[in-house]
């Protein structure tokens, strides 16, 4: 068995961690390329680009990525999980890698009801009634989303960085600069400057982030040239743009979205089974606290909770053991 982040941090220290990560994301990438291509489904809005691994009759569970990574932070997730006979999807975002809108004139829109409705549409594009769920960032929300608004039809979550669902109808409290700091971003991308930015150089950005998200984490010019394609998507930067502008009342929704965004800002709990975990490295999140009673008031039907040593922002990137575990354990 391959020796988790954590026993390595023990025994041989940061750098040599992240060499040895690194070869072990190289193999696995290489053996995901060997038996999946990306493929396609159509929905109402969007043409899914996806991997799909394991068994067509597993039981379904569906990795979400977050702003700005793509699937790749899921390929060491995807084995443990197709080699005990479960079938692994894992779709781009809109905006994201293949991902595509059908209708050339439709307006680029991201608000947090319409990434969790791609869920579900995606599932039902594919057939699939029932399906876990494992995402971060913006997949993480998407999830918890879908789990508020069909949960007959989550069979369990895993929450990484724990409740994210938005009040996008009422303006909240002003953030401490402590913490307001670390969103640069979200504020530099409601000006016409930081949108132009983006578009000028989206890799300067995202890079950027990559890094300062995860500090104990090396990522190679390899690991990034590996996602990169992915950001050059024509509609990355109108989708990103209208995500953040929209959380913060800059920019209207979907008119098909008032009434969930309404019934979302109400912040209502997760009842569906769900683990959450937490990284604990993290540049964006800081040191989540060891106090539990917080996630355990949004997540009802909470299996667990771990903060997970050695992970920043792109938990499932640096310790995929944890995420497969997790999984695992909820689909028994």
């Amino acid at each position: 068995m391959t020796p988790s982040r954590r026993e390595f941090l023990e025994t041989a220290g940061a750098a040599s961690v992240a060499t040895a990560a690194a070869g072990t994301v190289r193999q696995t990438v290489a053996q995901l390329a060997e038996g999946a291509g990306v493929r396609s489904v159509a929905t109402d809005v969007l043409d899914i680009g996806y991997e799909e691994h394991g068994p067509p009759d597993g039981t379904a569970v569906v990795l979400l990525h977050g702003f700005p990574y793509d699937v790749r932070s899921f390929d060491g997730v995807v084995a443990p999980l197709a080699e005990t006979g479960h079938r692994v999807l894992v779709p781009y975002l809109r905006g994201f890698g293949t991902t595509r809108f059908r209708d050339d004139s439709a307006p680029r829109m991201a608000e947090q009801a319409a990434i969790a409705q791609d869920v579900i549409d995606f599932a039902d594009a594919l057939g699939i009634e029932r399906f876990a769920t494992a995402g971060f960032d913006w997949g993480n929300r998407a999830a918890c989303i879908a789990s508020i608004l069909e949960p007959a039809r989550i069979i369990g979550q895993v929450a990484i960085g724990g409740y994210s669902v938005q009040n996008t109808v009422t303006q909240g409290n002003p953030m401490p600069a402590r913490i307001a700091s670390r969103f640069w971003y979200m504020w530099y991308f409601n000006t016409d400057r930081g949108a132009a930015a983006l578009e000028a150089d989206r890799h300067d950005i995202v890079r950027y982030l990559w890094d300062t998200w995860s500090p104990q984490w090396r990522y190679t010019d390899e690991a990034y040239a590996r996602s990169a394609p992915s950001f050059d998507n024509r509609d990355f930067v109108e989708v990103v743009v209208h995500s953040y502008r929209h959380r913060l009342l800059n920019a209207p929704g979907e008119e098909r979205f008032v009434d969930v965004e309404r019934r979302l800002a109400a912040r209502p709990p997760v009842t569906v089974p769900a683990i959450v975990l937490h990284p604990g490295a993290s540049g964006l999140g800081g040191t989540p606290s060891p106090d539990p009673s917080g996630d355990q008031a949004r997540f009802t039907n909470l299996a667990a909770r771990r903060i997970v040593d050695g992970a920043g922002h792109d938990l499932p990137a640096h310790r995929p053991d944890a995420v497969a575990g997790a999984l695992l354990e909820l689909l028994g």
